[in-house]
């Protein structure tokens, strides 16, 4: 493994320089060949003499480094064996929502563990892009990856102006649910499609910018004595009803 690319996969560990260099990192024997197998372009794969082995890796992207430089680059506590340099995807395409879709939006989530499984439940429900407001955590974050398990590859996810893309959604036809505890129960209100569902952030919730974009507020139903649910919990039980009703 050559110097400046040792200095570039640990460079990436930080937000801006992702950014700058256009690419991230991918880590771990499956994710690594979900990388592979996505079409996105992958720049070079750094493993372990061991793990290179019997990964499946063409080689000429395999670059072999000894164990204790694979722990300057990962990220995991222990079994930092593979890592992939993946480029970053081109901006997809953000045209008005099709008859059926629904759209999830998150407004400030700034904990990368839950962007990452928000990311897998969308993938997991046929959603095909999420919508995050500016200074929400990057969904290219190690830990969003990895918590993701390879949706990242098939969920298009666009930072923007959220208030003013709801503004344009409702404008195009679509119905945009906000999720707060204050609101209605989401099993009592009709849930029409084109649709957004939108989630705040873990500890402020929603802005009132985003808040007002709402054509109507959902929580939720519970009657145990939980506080709450965290958005990652929230997105799941919504999405659930909105696939429900649209197999009823």
């Amino acid at each position: 493994m050559r110097e400046a690319e040792f200095k570039l996969t640990r460079a990436l560990l930080e937000r801006r320089h992702r950014r700058t260099e256009g690419a991230f990192l991918v880590q771990g024997r499956k994710l690594v060949g979900e990388a592979l197998g996505s079409g996105w372009p992958v720049r070079f794969v750094v493993a372990t003499a061991e793990a290179a082995r019997t990964a499946e890796v063409p080689e000429h992207l395999l670059r072999i480094a000894p164990p204790h430089r694979l722990e300057r680059l990962g990220t995991f506590e222990q079994g930092n064996e593979l890592i992939a340099v993946v480029d970053l995807p081109p901006p997809g395409d953000d045209g008005p929502l099709h008859a059926a879709e629904l759209v999830l939006a998150l407004d400030g989530v700034a904990d990368p563990g839950n962007l990452g499984t928000i990311i897998r439940l969308a993938d997991w429900f046929g959603i095909r892009r999420i919508w995050c407001a500016e200074g929400s955590v990057d969904p290219f974050n190690p830990k969003t990856v990895q918590a993701s398990m390879g949706s990242v590859f098939r969920v298009n996810v666009l930072a923007m102006v959220l208030a003013d893309r709801l503004s344009r959604a409702r404008r195009e036809g679509a119905e945009v649910y906000a999720a707060d505890m204050t609101g209605a129960s989401a099993f009592e209100v009709g849930l029409r499609r084109p649709a957004v569902l939108v989630l705040g952030s873990e500890s402020h919730g929603l802005s009132d910018a985003v808040r007002a974009q709402a054509d109507q507020v959902v929580r939720v139903p519970g009657g145990g004595g939980a506080e709450s649910l965290n958005v990652a919990m929230a997105a799941t039980a919504l999405c659930m009803e909105f696939a429900r009703r649209r197999q009823s």
